[in-house]
């Protein structure tokens, strides 16, 4: 069983910066592809970011992509989202979640088997 704690979650103002991190228990971490994922109240959860098993291969989405960085470190079995230039859009409940299928490059939530139970990021306008 993967367990998945997310922390670094806040308040914080428009156009500032946190960085989130994901712990995950498990021997095998190095063989995840990991992702983030975020959900605001009333939206589906959506994908944020993705980081493959290497850590070379990265994916953003577009509402991110150029502000957030995903980065991972296998001996330590955790994985970071750096989020900068943030906007109150980016308000969410965000998730990190974990895939068993070796190189596939998912954004789809239901292709991750393992999730964690969340940090809340809030951004004042």
């Amino acid at each position: 069983q993967v367990q998945m704690v997310e922390s670094g979650g806040g308040l914080v103002q428009a156009g500032g910066s946190l960085r989130l991190s994901c712990a995950t228990s498990g021997r095998t971490f190095s063989n995840y592809g990991m992702g983030w994922f975020r959900q605001a109240p009333g939206k589906e959860r959506e994908f944020v970011a993705y980081v493959g098993a290497s850590g070379v291969i990265k994916l953003y989405s577009d509402s991110v992509k150029g502000r957030f960085t995903v980065s991972r470190d296998n001996a330590k079995n955790t994985v970071d989202l750096q989020m900068n230039s943030l906007k109150h859009e980016d308000t969410a409940l965000y998730y990190c979640a974990a895939h068993t299928r070796g190189q596939l490059l998912s954004r789809i939530r239901d292709d991750y088997d393992y999730w964690g139970q969340g940090t809340q990021v809030t951004v004042s306008s």
